[in-house]
C-alpha cells in the first residue's frame, strides 16, 4: 500500500473521504462545544457528563481541535481527507486501549469512563473505515485509481484491452520498415510483381 498515491479529485471515492471527515468532525465538534459551555474545569474528575459520557475541560478542548482537523481535512478532501481519517481513526482506537487500563486511576486526567472507551472504540472505527474504504484493500477493483497507480504495466496492458484490437489492414511497425505501418498495397508481395504501390 502507498498512501502518497494520487486520487482524481472528481472521482467518487472523494466524496466518501470529504463527508466520512466533515461526518465524524462534526459530531466531535459538537460534543467539545457542549462541554465548554457547561464551564467544565480543565481537569475536573468528578463525573461530569456530556451526552451520556464524563469529560471535562481538557477532554472538550480536544475533541474541539480534533473535530476542527477533521472538518478541515474534509474541505480539502482528495487523499489529505482519506489520510486524515486513517491517522486520527487509529488514534481513537489507540486512546480507548490506553484508557482501559488506566480508568479510576489517577493517570485517568481526562475523566474517561467506560461509555468513553466504547465511544472511542466505535467513533475510531467508523473514522478509520472512512478512511480505508476503496483504498486499502487485497483486492481492489480494476478501475480502482489506486490500484492503477500500483500496477501502471497490467492496468496499461487492460486499458489497450478495452481500447480493441488494430485495424485489419495494418501490420505492426518492424526495425526494417522505419517505423511506418505496412498495408496491404505496400507489402512486398505486390511490389515484387511490379504493382505501383
Amino acid at each position: 500500500m502507498k498512501l502518497q498515491d494520487e486520487l482524481p479529485l472528481d472521482h467518487h471515492l472523494a466524496s466518501v473521504y470529504r463527508w466520512g471527515a466533515a461526518f465524524c468532525g462534526v459530531v466531535l465538534l459538537v460534543f467539545g462545544v457542549l462541554g465548554f459551555a457547561d464551564e467544565l474545569s480543565p481537569f475536573n474528575t468528578n463525573g461530569d457528563s456530556i451526552a451520556g459520557m464524563s469529560t471535562n475541560g481538557a477532554l472538550s478542548l480536544i475533541s474541539v481541535a480534533v473535530g476542527v482537523i477533521l472538518i478541515a481535512g474534509a474541505v480539502v478532501g482528495g487523499n489529505v481527507a482519506s489520510t486524515l481519517n486513517m491517522t486520527v481513526g487509529t488514534l481513537f482506537l489507540l486512546s480507548g486501549f490506553v484508557h482501559i487500563f488506566i480508568l479510576d486511576r489517577p493517570a485517568n486526567i481526562l475523566d474517561f469512563g467506560m461509555t468513553n472507551v466504547v465511544f472511542s472504540f466505535v467513533m475510531g472505527l467508523v473514522i478509520l473505515t472512512f478512511g480505508m474504504y476503496g483504498r486499502v484493500s487485497s483486492k481492489l477493483p480494476h478501475d480502482n485509481p489506486y490500484w492503477q497507480r500500483r500496477h501502471p504495466h497490467e492496468a496499461a496492458r487492460e486499458s489497450l484491452a478495452r481500447s480493441g484490437p488494430a485495424p485489419q489492414g495494418a501490420l505492426p511497425a518492424g526495425p526494417g520498415h522505419g517505423g511506418r505501418h505496412l498495408t496491404g498495397a505496400d507489402s512486398p508481395a505486390k511490389r515484387r510483381h511490379g504493382q505501383p504501390s
